[in-house]
């Protein structure tokens, strides 16, 4: 399994680090078959599989229940669990206890955070043995504030964002993850800190990438930002499968002969009665 201190000598070796999204057994299986180095398990799960209409409506419950899928899908991959909504947000006491619970129960080898106001309680995680990630840019919990654009497009919030990395990173946090900021911002917040810098939407000059799993295949997806690249088109493949499968039904050429079982059993009623 790869370890954080593997992803520490990827970052030193200048390997990119490949990062994945996903929600379930069959594409946590997916990622790992095709070399994915981590798995995210992101709060997006509710607007991509379970059909919220933001990340606000999902529960730790749900977190835990989706990371333990992946987990068992992809048992040698390094994976991230997302904090949800308001199980960080009313109390230190409380967003730690939390924490714990998610990297306990998920099977996880990190839970993720977004924004800064998460400084107050990294050092209790850490000094717990849990691992975390941090999220600066843009942060989807908080789009209803600050919408879906770029951020720190001005040099005062670039100086910001480039602080808050590097107070992660002196708190404790493995990881950090920027999105939607400048490629340039991105390359420079690379190169001050030590610990794996993964962009979405921050340009090629990260440590590494992470887009979605539907978003990269196209699977369910209606919106793609302009950060994402599709490699593959599973709804049009997966709708004209279905269609042939409901036309053959119909037409009662499915099932055929060689989707029957062939062993004749006659049951005479008149010999039975």
């Amino acid at each position: 399994m790869i370890t954080t201190h593997d992803l520490y000598t990827m970052k030193q070796n200048k390997e990119k680090i490949t990062m994945l999204t996903a929600y379930d057994y069959p594409s946590a299986k997916q990622a790992e078959a095709a070399g994915v180095d981590t798995i995210l398990v992101g709060d997006s799960l509710g607007m991509t599989v379970l059909g919220y209409q933001s990340t606000v409506e999902v529960t730790l419950d749900d977190m835990i229940h989706h990371a333990k899928a992946v987990r068992r899908g992809a048992p040698d991959t390094y994976v991230v669990v997302d904090m949800p909504f308001g199980s960080y947000h009313v109390s230190r006491e409380e967003a730690v206890q939390n924490a714990i619970r998610l990297y306990q129960e998920s099977g996880a080898n990190a839970v993720k955070l977004e924004g800064r106001h998460i400084e107050e309680f990294i050092p209790v995680l850490v000094a717990a043995g849990v691992p975390v990630v941090g999220h600066l840019g843009l942060t989807p919990q908080s789009v209803g504030i600050t919408g879906f654009k770029m951020q720190a497009g001005t040099k005062e919030d670039a100086l910001e964002l480039l602080e808050a990395v590097e107070v992660l990173e002196a708190l404790g946090a493995v990881m950090v993850i920027v999105e939607a900021i400048p490629s340039d911002l991105a390359e420079k917040v690379s190169e001050k800190v030590d610990i794996p810098i993964i962009g979405i939407g921050a340009g090629v000059y990260t440590d590494g990438q992470v887009l979605v799993y539907h978003d990269v295949l196209k699977y369910g997806t209606d919106f793609a930002p302009k950060f994402v690249k599709q490699y593959g088109d599973f709804d049009t493949v997966g709708i004209e499968g279905i269609k042939q499968y409901v036309k053959e039904v119909k037409d009662a050429s499915f099932p055929s002969d060689e989707t029957t079982y062939k062993k004749k059993v006659f049951i005479d009623d008149e010999n039975n009665s």
